[in-house]
């Protein structure tokens, strides 16, 4: 918009003549420029300009009762612009004039409410618990001095004002012809929106009543009575306690009248409803003097008696009909706003919900009888029913037709109350116990039949709903709307996350193995006996039998709905549809053939739109998921039809569906070749030949979608992988694979598929260990490429071109095929990553430089790469990086060229980084040296003995000990050399000493093991610095375990003797736990023993005779050392380790969590934590018995606050604190989320800072782990957030308060970001009554942080990138 050039009150002064013009374009125009000048100036040019506004005023005033319509909207325009900028003595005068405003000249009658509505909406919206702005306040002002008497007819607040004129009749009120208008109720609903936190308790009382006076006029239409309901909803927001009750109290009353009509039982329902919605957690309470009025209308009698009355008179009683449909409509409100204040009433509510899902007065009182009455057998038998039959059944109810009939909405209705029930109880009892699929299922499986779509829609979405709560299925992060965001299943599998205790340097090399997932035929997996599944795959075929009638006969959305429920169940059973192929086939390949279109029309009401796109995606999923879960001699007969139909979803031009279908067509090609179809693949050639060309042609498209590209460069990395010499066959042809092998690295090269390629040469190099198939040339320009992208900004891409060459470097084949020039370009560009800035990335690079020294030391090992490494060196390292660094320096002594990194080490590094480090770097380079570093074994005992500082010491015993360790047998360090510093005064040494002890005893176990046992007899730090020895050995003895077998049982006395001090605790529980690994058959249940033995002695209930051996160990600090062992024991072990674990491990957690002692419960919490992570297949389905355990812990316990004294002050100390910072973590509820997580959550957000942190964690998880349950809770987390980011520090706050503040604030806003993207609608303006205040504090949000949610939006999208 070009500035106004008059953006002076003069400016205006100019233009009001020309509004009055007869010429209505001159008007316009004038109109225009206007609101150009309005919007342009300053915030207060008009400030002292009374007289200019309200000429101003005047005018537009005159031109909103114009004959043009334009002219009006463009006035209503100039009023919002105009109404912020205008004098406050102003206001009031205009709102007066805006109400009672009548056109003459319009048509449009609405136009003076929607002037009040712009200038109300004009002024920053007030918020709760915030304090409102000068402007806002002084526009509240003129609206409870003028807008609402004019609204209830009556002056509200007199403000000491005396002698008030009296308002003309309100606006609310019925007029003359005994209408109401609707119009005010809008004005009224804004006005609400706007400025309800500000309204005093008596214009909320008055408000309150003249929206009620709406609904005792009979002839109030139904859309005023509806908006009505809106107000009175949003109304209720701001009531306060007291004025709540009274008006629920007032409802009730209204309820118990013996002479309330249908229409008024009705509206007094819905709006109790409404009111379940808005105010969720204060409404609860008034459930049980409610509830009864609700199941009144849908009670087993009142069905009887509607369908006696519909056989008698022949119609059914609409009115009653519609009291039915508010009565679930308040139920489903109930259900999901308030579901923990409804679990008494779930029963009668699933009940009534279940009656009247089959109420269809059109249909004989007999035949419901028969649906109602012995549905599960009706169910269970439907195998054996003829299937000609049961389509004619479908078709002679479906042919049932009457205009006149609104039965479908209360079917409708009581469908969404199921859903509800499965929303809210699937998480708990009713889905483990089987209600759910007892008692819903199979009606909801016998409504397929149902003649109404939109019911039938909400049928099958409910079924839906209850499988998926069945499945197992990972959740998947959250990713931002309105992005093109996909993820490529990886052809790579994570890393085994057990460590290995032997850091063997092959294993750093190994190139992830191949994802089996649709690799081979899936094994079919034993049918439960009991649970969830069980229960589902005892419906299945009367699921799939009835879902198929759909898809053959049914409309559009009907079949996007059966094929989403299909996908559903193949992914809760992970396959399950091996008997009902043949049924389902072709219908599902028929959706997929349907042309792409726009939405189609369906009847009105539909509850979703639905296009064929939509229909073919949900197919083409489908089809992936049949894929991936069944056998290929299942799929064969269908292939051929199957790949015609995807190949033409490739080809459409609606890039959603053709990316879709390279999914599915990647599913096709793990199907179609071996080794899942061996033996067939000559058959199957022409097939994987045609879904070849039509990746291939994707692939190199220019006018495809990116998403569209990015997916088929994958499947050609599938398409390779399938044969490459894993299969021992040749799926392509030569000259197909070097043109596939082409294509890719030219999108290597093309910056919007650049990812995606690099993911597809990784798969192929991985599983390629063919050196005739892979080309010289093209192996070095790939590597060329890949070096060039580790300079690229995009952290994302270095990292997978990163692993891409690693596994270039690992395939000896591919290695083989880089000459000289090649490693030295690559060295280069790889040399920058070699800094200790980014770890993730420095350890990739590392194993690789230990692959190419390999191939050629000399043009890699030069001044650089030394310099990098001694900086390197110098800092703190750890675990994969520092075991990468070794395996490199190895390689470069083992290729004799180590001599100048030595003397750089000692010369530069020396004592100035850290003494394990360097010490460890120096050893293995002496050792795998030899004679070529320049340095010997001996030249480091010497300095041991002869060095003059502490830090020298530490040093050489670092390298004494990695060369000890490196040596093995053959080492000539005797254990002497290392124990004899055990008793130095110095602080480091004796530490350093244990620690070198236990690195050499590793590699030399019959000679260092017997002299370490011995000295841990000993008491005193002789004995601490000994289990630190031990420590070291069982940490890396892993391929030597044969070694210290005959010493467990020894040293397994000598721990726990020696574990009983204090001091040794912690380290005595790591080596046990540690120990217990190699022998868990012989430690594992004495463990266990220590940690039952808590519970039984605690009850004094002991029977157990082993237990009794251990009563006088029963003492919180040995139980908490046994729980500490079993943490450390979960991390490091393997499949042996589990199976005697996994019987054990929760009664163990029980046990543990259950413990007196609050220090050992917070031990257990660390383990749960530990056990979910590392051993979740025993942890979840076992989560009812833990979960409570935690929750219990995670409440404020006033018998752990006490009061210190420091100085003159009283400090309270809350000791339990500890205890709650280690309850959440967020794998505990990837399954199943308790009932009463969020109000755990919603307690911590106001708990000490380090709960909010963790609190507000979960809630970053929960976004997406459970959008629909968070939703729930929007407005109570608004109220929390809201306070968080309003408190301001003291003036005086130390530095450690302020920022503990500044994280709080950054992680709510973080997670208000996520909140508000997981869940849209619900921080938009509209109708929606639910979440007012989330909507409200989003607003408040967006004007006070709009730098700092830029900033936070931006960081999350890189991230998701």
């Amino acid at each position: 918009m070009a500035p106004a050039p008059n953006a002076v009150p003069a400016g205006i002064v100019a233009l009001l003549p020309k509004l009055s013009d007869a010429d209505a374009d001159i008007r316009y125009m004038s109109l225009s420029d206007l609101d150009n000048i309005l919007k342009t100036g300053s915030a207060g040019f008009l400030t002292n300009e009374y007289h200019t506004c309200a000429r101003t005023v005047d005018c537009l005033l005159k031109t909103l009762d114009d004959t043009n319509g334009e002219v009006q909207n463009q006035a209503i325009k100039c009023i919002g612009s105009l109404t912020p900028r205008a004098p406050p003595e102003l206001l009031p005068p205009m709102v007066e004039k805006l109400s009672t405003l009548k056109t003459t000249n319009s048509v449009d009658a609405s136009i003076p409410a929607t002037a009040l509505r712009v200038f109300i909406t004009a002024f920053p919206r007030s918020i709760t618990g915030a304090q409102p702005t000068k402007s806002t306040q002084e526009a509240y002002s003129a609206i409870s001095k003028v807008l609402i008497p004019r609204l209830v007819g009556y002056v509200v607040m007199s403000n000491g004002s005396r002698n008030q004129p009296t308002p003309p009749p309100g606006m609310l009120e019925v007029h003359a012809d005994n209408t109401i208008d609707s119009n005010a109720i809008d004005v009224l609903i804004e006005l609400i929106r706007c400025f309800g936190s500000m309204l005093q308790d008596p214009e909320k009382n008055a408000l309150q009543k003249s929206t009620m006076a709406i609904f005792d006029n009979e002839r109030t239409g139904t859309i005023a009575k509806k908006k009505a309901v809106l107000a009175i909803s949003l109304l209720a927001v701001y009531m306060s306690d007291i004025l709540l009750n009274t008006f629920v109290y007032s409802i009730l009353e209204s309820l118990n009248k013996p002479n309330l009509t249908a229409a008024q039982h009705r509206l007094l329902i819905t709006m109790v409803g409404s009111l379940a919605r808005t105010v969720p957690q204060r409404f609860g309470q008034y459930l049980r003097q409610l509830i009864p009025f609700i199941l009144g209308p849908l009670s087993e009698q009142a069905y009887r008696d509607a369908l006696e009355d519909t056989a008698d008179t022949g119609t059914a009683d609409t009115e009653a009909d519609e009291v039915r449909e508010a009565a679930l409509l308040a139920l489903e409100g109930f259900l999901s706003s308030c579901s923990n204040d409804m679990r008494p009433y779930t029963d009668e509510a699933m009940h009534a919900a279940i009656r009247f899902v089959a109420y269809d007065p059109n249909v004989s009182a007999d035949t419901e009888d028969e649906e109602m009455g012995g549905t599960r057998d009706s169910v269970a038998d439907d195998d054996d029913a003829d299937p000609e039959e049961e389509d004619e059944d479908f078709e002679e109810e479906g042919a049932v037709s009457d205009d006149d009939d609104a039965s479908w909405k209360v079917r409708r209705c009581a469908a969404k109350a199921l859903y509800a029930i499965i929303s809210t109880r699937s998480n708990g009892d009713l889905l483990e116990n089987g209600i759910l699929y007892e008692k819903i299922a199979p009606v909801l499986i016998s409504r397929f039949r149902e003649r109404e779509e939109n019911v039938r829609v909400e049928v099958l979405s409910s079924l839906t709903a209850l499988v998926r709560k069945t499945s197992d299925n990972t959740i998947t992060p959250f990713s931002f709307a309105g992005e093109t965001e996909f993820e490529l299943s990886s052809a790579v599998e994570v890393r085994s996350r057990k460590r290995r205790r032997l850091g063997s340097d092959a294993t750093l090399f190994e190139s992830p193995a191949i994802s089996q997932a649709g690799f081979k035929s899936p094994d079919v997996s034993p049918l439960p006996s009991s649970g969830p599944k069980a229960d589902l795959a005892r419906l299945s075929s009367s699921i799939i039998r009835g879902v198929s009638r759909l898809l053959q006969q049914s409309t559009l959305i009907t079949k996007q709905s059966g094929i989403a429920l299909l996908r559903e169940m193949v992914n809760a059973q992970n396959g399950g549809l091996s008997e009902h192929l043949g049924i389902i086939a072709e219908p599902v390949i028929d959706a997929i053939r349907s042309p792409t279109g726009h939405p189609t029309s369906h009847s009105a009401g539909t509850v979703a739109q639905a296009s064929t796109g939509k229909l073919r995606i949900e197919a083409l999923q489908l089809v992936g998921a049949i894929c991936d879960n069944h056998s290929s001699a299942l799929i064969a007969p269908y292939a051929s039809n199957l790949v015609v139909a995807v190949i033409a979803a490739v080809q459409d031009k609606y890039f959603k569906v053709s990316s879709e279908a390279i999914m599915a067509v990647e599913s096709l090609i793990k199907v179609l070749t071996p080794p899942r179809s061996a033996g067939t693949l000559q058959a199957n050639r022409n097939h994987v030949e045609k879904l070849y060309n039509v990746v291939l042609e994707r692939t190199v498209a220019t006018d495809a979608d990116v998403e569209v590209r990015q997916r088929a460069i994958h499947a050609l990395g599938v398409l390779l992988v399938r044969g490459s010499e894993l299969n021992q066959v040749r799926v392509l042809s030569e000259a197909q694979r070097m043109k596939t092998v082409g294509v890719l690295l030219d999108r290597l090269r093309n910056e919007t598929t650049r990812v995606s390629a690099a993911k597809a040469i990784d798969m192929f190099l991985s599983s390629c260990k063919d050196g005739s198939v892979i080309q010289k040339d093209w192996t070095r320009d790939v590597a060329i490429e890949l070096g060039a992208q580790l300079r690229k900004a995009n952290r994302g891409l270095r990292g997978v071109s990163l692993a891409t060459l690693r596994d270039l470097v690992g395939n000896a084949a591919a290695l083989s095929c880089l000459d000289d020039k090649t490693v030295q370009a690559v060295t280069e560009m790889l040399l920058p990553l070699v800094s200790s800035h980014d770890l993730n990335l420095l350890g990739m690079a590392l194993i690789i430089f230990a692959k190419l020294v390999r191939q050629s030391p000399k043009n890699v090992v030069k001044a650089r790469l030394i310099t990098s490494l001694c900086d390197v060196v110098v800092a703190p390292l750890g675990g994969a990086v520092l075991d990468a660094l070794l395996v490199l320096l190895k390689a470069i002594g083992e290729q004799k060229v180590g001599q100048p990194l030595m003397q750089s080490l000692l010369q530069d590094v020396g004592v100035n980084g850290d003494p394990t480090v360097v010490g460890k770097a120096i050893g293995t380079l002496v050792v795998s040296g030899g004679t070529t570093v320049g340095v010997k074994l001996d030249d480091f005992v010497t300095e041991l003995h002869s060095a003059p500082d502490d830090k020298r010491k530490c040093l050489a015993l670092s390298v004494l000990g990695e060369a000890g360790y490196r040596l093995g047998s053959s080492s000539p360090l005797e254990p002497g050399l290392f124990t004899k510093y055990f008793g130095s005064k110095s602080q480091s040494l004796p530490r350093a000493a244990a620690t070198a002890l236990g690195r050499a005893g590793a590699g030399n176990v019959k000679t260092y093991v017997p002299v370490i046992l011995t000295t841990t007899s000993e008491a005193g730090s002789s004995q601490y610095l000994s289990l630190h020895a031990i420590k070291e050995i069982l940490q890396f003895t892993g391929q030597a375990r044969s070694d210290i077998s005959p010493y467990i049982k020894q040293m397994w006395e000598k721990l726990m003797a020696a574990s009983q001090a204090e001091d040794n605790k912690a380290v005595g529980a790591e080596c046990i736990g540690r120990l217990t690994v190699i022998e868990p058959k012989t430690f594992l249940p004495s463990l266990q023993v220590r940690i039952l033995i808590l519970v039984r002695s605690h009850r004094r209930e002991i029977t157990d005779p082993l237990s009794q051996g251990y009563l006088h160990n029963a003492e919180p600090s040995v139980r908490g050392m046994a729980i500490q062992a079993i943490r450390f024991t979960l991390s490091d072990s393997d499949e042996t380790f589990d199976e005697v674990l996994s019987p054990i491990l929760v009664p163990m957690l029980r046990a543990m969590m259950n413990d007196p002692n609050l220090e050992n419960r917070r031990l257990a919490l660390g383990v749960l934590n530990s056990a979910t992570h590392n051993k979740a297949d025993t942890i979840l389905p076992n989560l009812t018995e833990l979960v409570p355990l935690v929750m219990k812990e995670s409440i404020i316990k006033p018998e752990l606050i006490r009061e210190v004294m420091m100085g003159p002050f009283k400090h309270k100390v809350d000791d339990g604190l500890e205890v709650r910072k280690v309850r959440a973590n967020r794998n505990l509820w990837a399954e199943k989320i308790p009932m009463d997580l969020f109000s755990r959550i919603l307690a911590g957000l106001e708990d000490e800072h380090e709960i909010k942190v963790l609190s507000n964690l979960m809630l970053s998880k929960l976004v997406y782990i459970d959008a629909e349950e968070t939703s729930r809770h929007l407005d109570s987390i608004a109220e929390r957030y809201r306070s968080i980011l309003a408190f301001k520090p003291k003036e005086n706050a130390v530095k450690q308060e302020v920022e503990k503040l500044n994280e709080a604030n950054k992680g709510v806003l973080k997670v208000t970001l996520l909140l508000h993207e997981g869940v849209p609608a619900k921080s938009s303006a509209g109708n929606n009554v639910q979440s007012e205040k989330w909507k409200g504090y989003w607003d408040w949000v967006k004007e006070n942080f709009r730098s700092q949610l830029a900033v936070m939006e931006q960081e999350l999208r890189s991230q998701t990138a």
